[in-house]
This record gives structure tokens, sequence and C-alpha cells, in this order.
């Protein structure tokens, strides 16, 4: 199957979710949790994170999470990670039982796409209570979603990447196994995998041609991640947009969609005049109007 033919098919059976301009949507992806080790490129910025999600709950944003959310390639268990992030898997729960959490999984969490692995997001233990407590059951994954503007055609595709990226895509067993039996080990020497959209500049060119291709042939708005590389087109480019990654040197990149409007945002550690150092949200650039297409 073509990407094009790959990616038409993810659009018309991708679940559909409903937002109109009274909407509060944040979009993530690539956050790569981790276990908490050397090789966690999480870790650094798992304050910032948690902050962010604490004002997107508080806000009244939906949280969703397109693909890569937990590093599934260098780490073999996801209950592991959810116990090392047990503060922040607590706070997706807040957002999962109020109905405003959507999860898309990505190459390196491939494995969420069958419910039997995900079984240990049910419960977690918790600490000051000292029993097992409710944490986001049956949660879901997808491959993609779709959200669908109610009060005109528009619909924007939720995808995470990957599926334009042949090696990572058809290969991605190969690719775990590289990852997590060669690169890992190399990389806290600062030896680069090749292989990754993220660091392989000729590559994520490549991706992103691919995914604008599709977004100017079938006139969709298109969000995704998997390159880490935040794009947030003009008015005269083709609506292909993409979040990120929470794995920057320092900072977390996320968009945001309130009142009808894109926008592109930073959080990051930032510091006052005083030495003060706070964490700050920073729009990244000029907010757009939606629907685009």
């Amino acid at each position: 199957m073509s990407i094009h033919s790959r990616l038409n098919k993810l659009f018309y059976t991708a679940p559909r979710i409903p937002f109109d301009d009274g909407s509060k949507l944040v979009m993530f992806s690539d956050c790569h949790r981790g276990e908490g080790g050397w090789a966690d490129n999480f870790e650094k910025n798992q304050g910032l994170f948690f902050h962010a999600l604490q004002f997107y709950y508080d806000s009244g944003f939906t949280y969703i999470e397109i693909g890569d959310g937990d590093e599934l390639w260098e780490n073999k268990n996801l209950s592991e990670i959810v116990e090392t992030y047990k503060h922040i898997y607590w706070m997706l729960s807040r957002f999962y039982r109020k109905n405003r959490l959507f999860m898309i999984y990505g190459n390196h969490d491939l494995e969420k796409k069958n419910p039997k692995n995900t079984r240990c997001l049910g419960t977690y233990f918790d600490e000051q209570k000292k029993c097992k407590v409710s944490l986001c059951p049956n949660l879901r994954f997808h491959e993609a979603l779709v959200l669908k503007h109610k009060n005109t055609k528009s619909e924007i595709m939720l995808v995470h990447g990957h599926q334009a990226d042949f090696f990572n895509y058809n290969l991605w067993c190969l690719a775990r196994f590289l990852v997590r039996y060669f690169w890992k080990p190399l990389e806290v020497i600062a030896v680069n995998d090749p292989t990754s959209a993220a660091k392989n500049n000729k590559k994520r060119i490549s991706i992103e041609r691919k995914l604008i291709d599709w977004v100017e042939k079938e006139n969709h708005t298109m969000i995704a991640g998997h390159t880490h590389r935040p794009v947030f087109p003009s008015e005269n480019e083709a609506p292909y947009f993409n979040d990120g990654s929470c794995v920057h040197p320092r900072c977390i990149t996320c968009l945001e969609i309130e009142n009808g409007y894109i926008t592109l945002v930073k959080w990051a550690y930032l510091i006052k005049k005083d030495g003060t150092v706070y964490v700050g949200r920073q729009p990244l650039e000029e907010s757009r109007r939606l629907p685009i297409v």
C-alpha cells in the first residue's frame, strides 16, 4: 500500500472528535517517557510537562497525545514507565475522568494498539492511601483521529506521521531492535541514530514532503509529530502542522486550538531580572484562524 493510500485509509476510518470555535484542545507528541535512567530524554523536561498539564487541565482544555508518548523501543515494560512517571499519569487520569483525553500511538509505542499491553494503565498504587486506585481503565489508543468541525465541513487529520517513514513503519521491528540494543548504548556518548527522523535532517525533510503531498492532494489539514520539528505554516503554505516534541534540550512544544484559532506554543524555564526561575508559556507564531480548509 502506498503512503498516500495508507493515509487516506486512516483518514476515512479514524474516529471523529467534534469541535467548534468554543473548544479548547492541546496537542503534544513525542514525550518519549522512559524509566528515568540515563537514556531517558523526557526526564529533564518532566517538570515543564507536568506544569503544562496542570495549566491545561485547570483551563478546561482537552488533551490529545499524537504518538510516542512512551518510549517502548528503548524500554520493554510500560508498567515501569508508569511507575516512574506516576505523577504524570495521575494528571492524565484527571483529563480521562472528564472525558478530555485522547491518545494516538506512534512507532515507538506501537504496542499500545493492543489493549492487552495497556492493562497496567487501569490502576496504580497510591502511596498515601496504601492501595490501588483507578488510573485510566480501558483507555483506547488509536492510529489516527480526525477533528470534525461542527459548523463547517472542515476536518483535521491527527496522525503521528511515521506512516510516511518506510524504515520506522514497514521495518519497525528491525528499527526497534537497533534502537534497543545498538543506538541506546551509543546515545550516552552522543552518537545519533541516523535512522531517526528527529536526528537526520535529510530524512525529516523527506517525511515532511510526503505528508505535505497528502495534505495538498486531499485538501485537508494535518497535525502530526514524529520528526520533533515544530511546523506552523503561513497562510500561503499547505496546512501541515507539527507540534514538535517534549524532548527538546531546553523546552517542550505543543499546539493549542482555542476560540477558533491554532497556536504553536513553547513551555520553558525562564529567568526574571532578579534571577528568579519560573516556568513560562510563550507563543512561537502568530495564531491562525480555524477551520483552515
